[in-house]
């Protein structure tokens, strides 16, 4: 007993490349980028940008950890 299979036609091409990415295509590396620079920052800088404590001392936490 043979099965018949089914194929999809082909849609027509216009010639144009249509590529769509998806948000976190883009996102990820800004915000890998936007963290490394943030590292690179020294800590008491950071700490008169920052509202909060909290992220200065990860920042100081996080360059404690990369230096040594």
């Amino acid at each position: 007993m043979s099965a018949t299979t089914h194929t999809r036609p082909h849609p027509a091409t216009t010639g144009g490349v249509d590529i769509r990415l998806p948000w976190w295509a883009l996102a990820l590396p800004a915000l890998a980028f936007i963290v490394l620079l943030a590292l690179m920052l020294n800590p008491t800088d950071a700490h008169a940008a920052a509202s909060d404590p909290a992220i200065t001392h990860l920042f100081e936490r996080a360059q404690q950890l990369i230096s040594g």
